[in-house]
């Protein structure tokens, strides 16, 4: 009986315990939400409002001068754009450079494995300025090119997509290959569905960063034609530090379509998360 009690004591404890760190981590969001719905003279001054108003949302949209003047939708479809290409880019050459690393012998294999270790503990900082020297150089300042091509490759994702198809039985590919079907053949109508999970995983991992990146984008926006959503919330301490209610507003629209990715992905996420923990 003694020992039931302090089974469900220690349940109980761990209940109370976890709702409270899932309130501790959620909270910023919440707070987030409620405040971009909040009347104005409410924002940041009380931790809960308790009056509520699309005031704040209708200002983004462009209902005042100030907000007309300010490029947020554009931003929010720039955002789109330059995430998406970049990292349907990153996914497409680390699969087939994963795909080569593992299953394919070449001079230089070896070099190029610990190359790419190298440059994963590399200080990515370091490149900026050489980037931005040769973007300019080029003329892809202040362009989409220039926000995707320097971003269009992820090492880290090489890295993955390679260790996981180590794990591919050769005979496998050996079997393709007897039927006639080319090297990419083999990569795309063979591997690549035996990898939806993991390539989840990394498409997540990848379109979160890319979407989430600022210093970059900022170096290289220089008008409201290429500016990214990030970038523009992040003058919030300049020329809109004077209107909170829209900046969260705004950032709840940066933040809603990485929820709803993970929500639609979420299965195989759990998944591809269950390899990479192996």
């Amino acid at each position: 009986m003694a020992g039931r009690r302090n089974k469900k004591k220690k349940t109980a404890i761990k209940y109370i315990v976890t709702t409270a760190l899932m309130l501790v981590m959620t909270f910023p969001f919440i707070y987030l939400v409620l405040h971009s719905f909040a009347v104005w003279n409410q924002v940041d001054r009380k931790i809960i409002p308790t009056q509520y108003t699309l005031r704040s949302w209708t200002w983004l949209f462009g209902d005042s001068n100030v907000s007309a003047n300010a490029p947020w939708i554009g931003a929010f479809i720039n955002t789109i754009i330059v995430a998406t290409i970049a990292t349907s880019l990153m996914l497409l050459f680390a699969l087939m450079v994963g795909y080569a690393l593992a299953k394919i012998n070449f001079k230089g294999k070896k070099f190029v494995n610990h190359f790419i270790l190298f440059q994963m503990f590399f200080p990515a900082i370091i490149l900026l300025i050489p980037q931005f020297l040769m973007i300019t150089k080029i003329g892809l300042l202040d362009s989409y090119a220039g926000m995707i091509v320097p971003t269009a490759i992820s090492l880290w994702a090489i890295f993955m997509y390679t260790n996981f198809f180590k794990a591919i039985p050769d005979t496998l590919i050996e079997a393709a290959k007897l039927d006639g079907a080319s090297e990419l053949q083999i990569l795309f109508k063979v591997v690549l569905p035996m990898s939806r999970s993991i390539t989840t995983v990394i498409f997540l991992f990848l379109y979160t960063d890319r979407w989430t990146n600022l210093l970059w984008d900022m170096i290289v926006s220089k008008s409201d034609s290429t500016i990214t959503l990030n970038v523009l919330i992040s003058q919030m301490f300049g020329p809109y530090a004077t209107y909170p209610g829209p900046m969260y507003a705004a950032s709840v629209l940066l933040t809603m379509p990485l929820i709803i990715l993970f929500l639609i992905f979420q299965k195989r996420f759990q998944d591809g998360m269950q390899f990479t923990l192996k």
